[in-house]
């Protein structure tokens, strides 16, 4: 009896060692290379509460202003499609990407150097502001009603910002699907991930000049249809809200008109009605290789929340740096 104790023992130890080993791999197998110097619970020995702080942070900002979730996540795109997550668009100074005037309208920034400040008081010199970035994107989601999503940690900062790195690694509202295809394949990012990822529109807003080639208002209020796969009263809305010469103004409109604070599947219902806000929307729709991921989504928002759980860990892993790569800055918006 003992010996078969013994034995049983020593079975369940091998078992939970190939058990990791097995998880291990297929983390690794699942997500890019670069996620691989990333890993959960990096900060549970040297500032055990950081997520916590962050969740806080982003939680307390986003109750009194809720249009923080939109422009949290839109911050981690620009910056992990540029120089990869390393907290690069958060750094000041001239041509840096923060002065690329396709960043200009980015937003969230304060809640991240809040969330800095608290984290240098409790955990100086340990936590980077890439992982803030990151995080704060994540639990934004949450709090705007999507799914709580596990990501990995242990990104550095980088040292480089520079704002003619920007346009060619960003999608423009205005792409075609070949386009789009093209940005997302260069970043290891499938057709999957740019259906996926574009549901992020669900939430936020974007300034009149972003659609406005869409329709076209002349002084008069005459109103002239350009985009033809756009519904004609919701142009029709649009140019209400967007009226003559508001097209360089600081007017914003949402991008889902039927549930612009939460978090669901509504975008994709709305490319079905023809109310994409951008070009680079609708074409998911009226394109065959995504229109049937469409129609998936917008009929199952749990497959979405599934899906888009995956799609974020990759989206949150691209190129990130590691050791001597990076620095865990003192402050986010300076070099060390």
């Amino acid at each position: 009896m003992e010996k078969l104790q013994k034995y049983l023992s020593q079975t369940l130890c091998l078992f939970k060692y190939y058990k990791i080993l097995f998880l291990g791999l297929l983390f690794l197998t699942q997500f890019p290379t670069s996620c691989s110097s990333l890993s959960f619970d990096f900060y549970a020995l040297s500032c055990p509460t950081a997520e916590l702080m962050v969740k806080n942070t982003v939680r307390s900002a986003s109750s009194m202003d809720p249009t923080l979730p939109g422009k949290l996540l839109r911050l981690l795109f620009h910056d992990c499609f540029v120089e990869g997550c390393d907290a690069s668009i958060l750094l000041e100074g001239n041509n840096t990407e923060r002065s690329d005037p396709a960043n200009r309208s980015v937003g969230g920034y304060p809640v991240i150097e809040s969330a800095k400040r608290v984290l240098e008081f409790f955990c100086p010199a340990t936590v980077s502001c890439a992982d803030i970035v990151a995080l704060a994107a994540r639990d934004a989601v949450e709090f705007a009603g999507g799914p709580n999503v596990q990501i990995p940690t242990g990104r550095r900062d980088g040292r480089v910002s520079l704002a003619t790195n920007v346009r060619p690694n960003i999608v423009d509202t205005s792409f075609t699907m070949d386009q789009m295809i093209n940005i997302f394949s260069a970043k290891g990012l499938s057709l999957d991930d740019l259906v996926i990822l574009s549901g992020a529109h669900t939430i936020g807003s974007a300034h009149c000049n972003a659609f406005s080639n869409r329709f076209r208002v002349d002084s008069k209020g005459n109103f002239t249809f350009i985009d033809n796969s756009l519904d004609r009263e919701y142009a029709a809305e649009l140019t209400k809200q967007c009226p003559a010469g508001a097209a360089s103004s600081s007017i914003t409109v949402k991008n889902d008109p039927e549930t612009p604070q939460l978090f669901d599947n509504q975008y994709y219902k709305d490319l079905l009605a023809h109310k994409g806000l951008f070009q680079s929307d609708s074409v998911l729709f009226s394109d065959g290789r995504t229109k049937e991921r469409v129609l998936e989504f917008a009929n199952d928002q749990n497959g979405f929340f599934r899906s888009w759980s995956q799609s974020f860990v990759r989206l949150a892993s691209l190129g990130v740096k590691s050791g001597d790569d990076g620095e865990v800055r003192a402050s986010c918006s300076v070099v060390n």
